[in-house]
């Protein structure tokens, strides 16, 4: 049998093969390859799509969250709350200028930040709250932003696995699209990402004028006049090449997003009717009320995650455990003094989470084929004993 990849770029690429040609094409004579005015026009439909005014693109999604705190001068001796489960960056963010992150347990369900564990963690050296919204969907901004609020401290919003993502905020008055909620918006263009560019690339959101200002100086030395630098900045610039790739795209990604939301329903009807839901050999994910999700992963939690994980390997079926250690119990943060059973959740879904292929051009048969396999795993004699 053919392979099932965990992620197959060739597909998308082959639909918009013609698009994406012209607009290289047109950059590459224009040998403008440097923000510019491809970067700006992405910068103005970016803003656009996820309902803020300005968007201010970046070399990657972890300089989109450097930056972020930057602007918002959080600098040593600052502390940010943020989750232990999730990719590195939404804590080295932090620690880069010199901050500590503090960590926040999960909800169970969403794998997202315990909205009723942050008070707890806020101290007089908080700067910040990092949510992460995981997989595609967003954290529970209400009660976040209710703290952040009260409180005086920034929400920069962890978005670079939500491009898309919605929220029925009733603080705010309705639908909003992730990224625009908080004080700033962090977005990745990592090439496995619902808007994936063709290499790295980011982008900060926010509606604060001052801040925006801010963030355009910082991603270029701190200059805000050639060679006058009134800070100290970074080159984090995005590329002329990933913003005409990026705007190709864009028109595209509701309906990518939408294949990736069908294709979890059919996971969620087949793991379900195969029967292994009722026998808790597998955990759905849980779509929160008020959020649209829109799978960047689709992740279920395992049991024997390590003896199904090879039994789907041997099989072609590509898979991927997002995150195997968290944060708290990484080496580099040992000297902030957190121990293993310290955030009880995050360290149980590092031991059970598996993400199985999500991405648009899979198809119905290919899905089959995967619940198909995990079934026989679980109804062969090879794990008599589950726990």
């Amino acid at each position: 049998m053919n392979p099932v990849p965990l992620l197959d770029l060739k597909p998308q690429f082959a639909s918009i093969r013609e698009e994406i040609d012209r607009a290289v094409r047109a950059v590459v004579d224009s040998q403008v390859f440097i923000l510019g005015s491809e970067v700006a026009a992405f910068e103005k439909e970016i803003a656009s799509y996820v309902g803020v005014t300005h968007a201010i693109g970046c070399a990657s999604g972890t300089d989109a969250l450097v930056l972020s705190l930057a602007a918002l001068s959080v600098r040593s001796g600052d502390e940010i709350v943020t989750t232990p489960f999730s990719f590195f960056a939404s804590a080295s963010c932090a620690a880069l200028l010199g901050g500590t992150p503090v960590f926040v347990d999960i909800d169970p369900g969403t794998f997202n930040i315990d909205v009723s564990r942050i008070e707890d963690a806020i101290t007089p050296q908080t700067k910040a709250i990092v949510p992460v919204h995981l997989f595609g969907q967003c954290a529970a901004m209400d009660a976040i932003l209710e703290v952040g609020n009260r409180r005086g401290i920034p929400v920069v919003e962890d978005a670079c696995q939500a491009i898309g993502a919605t929220y029925a905020s009733e603080r705010l008055g309705g639908e909003r699209g992730a990224g625009s909620m908080g004080t700033t918006g962090a977005f990745s263009f990592f090439p496995s990402k619902n808007l994936g560019a063709f290499g790295d690339g980011g982008l900060v959101t926010t509606n604060d004028d001052a801040l925006a200002a801010r963030l355009r100086i910082l991603r270029v030395h701190g200059e805000r006049e050639r060679y006058k630098h009134e800070s100290i900045g970074w080159n984090s610039r995005l590329d002329a090449l990933q913003a005409a790739v990026l705007r190709v795209k864009l028109p595209h990604l509701d309906s990518w997003s939408q294949r990736r939301v069908k294709n979890a329903d059919r996971y969620d009807r087949l793991l379900t009717e195969a029967g292994l839901v009722a026998k808790e050999f597998v955990t759905l994910p849980v779509r929160a009320s008020r959020t649209g999700h829109i799978f960047n992963q689709y992740t279920i939690r395992a049991k024997r995650r390590e003896e199904l994980g090879e039994h789907l390997k041997a099989r072609g079926i590509g898979w991927g455990v997002y995150y195997p250690i968290p944060l708290h119990l990484q080496e580099c943060f040992s000297h902030l003094g957190y121990e293993s059973g310290d955030m009880p959740e995050a360290e149980r879904a590092s031991r059970e989470v598996l993400s199985l292929p999500i991405f648009p051009e899979l198809e119905p048969a290919q899905i089959e084929r995967v619940v198909s396999e995990i079934s026989d795993f679980y109804s062969s004699g090879s794990v008599p004993h589950l726990d």
